[in-house]
C-alpha cells in the first residue's frame, strides 16, 4: 500500500496513527506530497486534490480518511470501528466532530494567509465559533471517550493535537478541565507520539 501524506495534515495524522495501532506501519509506503503544488500529480489518486490518499496493493486509490481507516481497519483485522450498534455510531460521531473540528481549523487558517484586505473576519469567526461549539460538546462528553482506542478517540486526539499545533496561542483548554485531563492522558498513546507534526 501507498500513502500520500503531509505531516502536517491533521486527517494524515489520523490515518497514521491508525496505521500504528494496527501495525501496519511495514506494510505502508509512505509518499510526501505537496497537494497545493502546481505539479502534483496527486489528482491522479485524489481527484479532490488533497491529502491523504490511499494506494491499495490491487491499485485502488481510497480517499478520504474516514474511508482510508476504515479499509486500513479492515485490512488490520482491528477493532478500531466497532461493530454495528451504540458503540459504532457513538465513535462515528466522534470522528465526525473531530474532522468537523479540523475542517474549521483549517478553513480558518487559509483564510488568515490570505492578504488581509481580502481576509473575512466574520468568516473567521464562524469556523472559530464551530471549533468552540465542538470542543464545548467535547468537554461534556469527555468522560464517554474512555482509556481506549477507536476511530472516534483517534479523530478527537487528532484535532485536538491540531489546535496546539496551529493555534497554540489560543489555550482550547480553559473553561475545559475534563476534556483536558481526558487529552493529557490519551496523548501518552505511542501512535499518538509516533506521528507528531514537524514544529510549526
Amino acid at each position: 500500500m501507498k500513502l500520500r501524506y503531509s505531516a502536517t495534515s491533521p486527517y494524515v495524522r489520523k490515518v497514521m496513527m491508525v496505521i500504528h495501532e494496527l501495525g501496519l506501519a511495514k506494510r505502508v509506503e509512505l509518499e510526501n506530497t505537496d497537494a497545493w503544488s502546481p505539479k502534483t500529480d496527486l489528482p491522479n489518486d485524489n481527484p479532490i486534490g488533497k491529502v491523504p490518499a490511499l494506494v491499495t496493493d490491487d491499485g485502488m486509490a481510497l480517499f478520504d480518511s474516514p474511508v482510508i481507516c476504515e479499509y486500513l481497519d479492515s485490512v488490520g483485522s482491528g477493532t478500531l470501528f466497532p461493530p454495528a450498534g451504540p458503540a459504532r455510531w457513538t465513535a462515528l460521531r466522534f470522528q465526525a466532530m473531530a474532522d468537523g473540528i479540523c475542517d474549521a481549523a483549517i478553513l480558518r487558517r487559509l483564510e488568515g494567509n490570505r492578504p488581509e484586505q481580502l481576509r473575512s473576519t466574520d468568516w473567521m469567526e464562524r469556523q472559530k465559533a464551530a471549533v468552540g461549539r465542538c470542543l464545548d460538546l467535547l468537554e461534556k462528553q469527555a468522560g464517554t471517550l474512555g482509556d481506549g482506542a477507536d476511530i472516534g478517540t483517534l479523530a478527537v486526539l487528532s484535532a485536538l493535537g491540531y489546535l496546539d499545533f496551529r493555534f497554540g496561542h489560543e489555550d482550547w483548554r480553559a473553561g475545559r478541565p475534563a476534556l483536558s485531563a481526558w487529552f493529557d492522558k490519551a496523548s501518552a498513546r505511542e501512535s499518538f507520539t509516533a506521528t507528531k507534526p514537524p514544529a510549526a
